[in-house]
């Protein structure tokens, strides 16, 4: 259970969850791991990236990051938008544990610079898109562990991979590009690299991702209208990986 960002997590979520995918068929080893559980494992790996040199504070806000980029006339970009201008990478050492000893809390950056000459060329499998080539600096700076939360969605899903053996990592394609991170984040910390299978999205008829903000229909509402869960497994597009 993914629920590191506890301002969004209920309890009745959880059961949600399982009913939806036991209306489904689908079946499960328990107890379920929930990455709440596991703070102090996101922790360790953060102090072992810091202590490499591969990370750094940011102070910045949304704000002070947008302002900056506005002075910016060719600030770089990625697959999903502009990165992040290396404002708090600037920044002394010395203002840095000034501002940490002040009790300001900073969010952790990945130094792609700092990772320069010192990654090998790396690469994981698709079964889509065959052999890719991994860019570490694909996404920039990177936030690798959020200032309310302590850990981000990167760490935790790389160390749970391989805390629980997982060979097939199956996830939507807009996900792709954050698994030239999760290469590198493996690289650094000696974890394994599991075999991956990014799919296609479920959009609607105008080929908009299906979400709740477009009111996308849930698998309960399906369920509550007495849908066959073995219809709706054969109505998804079938395709070999």
């Amino acid at each position: 259970m993914e629920d590191i960002d506890h301002s969004r997590v209920r309890d009745s979520f959880y059961r949600y969850i399982e009913e939806d995918l036991h209306w489904l068929g689908l079946e499960w080893q328990s107890p379920v791991l929930r990455q709440s559980s596991r703070q102090t494992q996101y922790q360790e790996a953060l102090d072992r990236l810091k202590a490499l040199g591969v990370l750094y504070p940011c102070f910045c806000t949304r704000k002070d990051i947008e302002n900056e980029l506005r002075g910016i006339l060719n600030a770089p970009h990625g697959p999903e938008g502009t990165h992040y201008p290396g404002t708090c990478l600037r920044r002394s050492e010395s203002e840095r544990i000034d501002r940490i000893h002040a009790g300001e809390l900073p969010s952790w950056r990945l130094n792609t610079q700092a990772l320069k000459n010192r990654l090998p060329t790396l690469f994981f499998n698709d079964h889509r898109h065959g052999k890719v080539t991994v860019k570490p600096g694909l996404l920039g700076d990177i936030i690798l562990a959020r200032k309310d939360i302590g850990t981000s969605y990167h760490i935790a899903v790389v160390l749970d991979d391989a805390y629980q053996h997982i060979s097939h990592v199956t996830r939507g394609e807009d996900l792709l590009h954050s698994t030239h991170i999760h290469r590198v984040l493996q690289e650094l910390l000696d974890l394994p690299c599991p075999e991956y299978i990014h799919h296609p999205l479920i959009t609607d008829i105008q080929g908009t991702r299906l979400a709740k903000r477009n009111q996308a229909y849930s698998l309960a509402q399906y369920r509550d209208e007495g849908k066959d869960p073995r219809e709706l497994i054969a109505n998804l597009p079938s395709r070999s990986f």
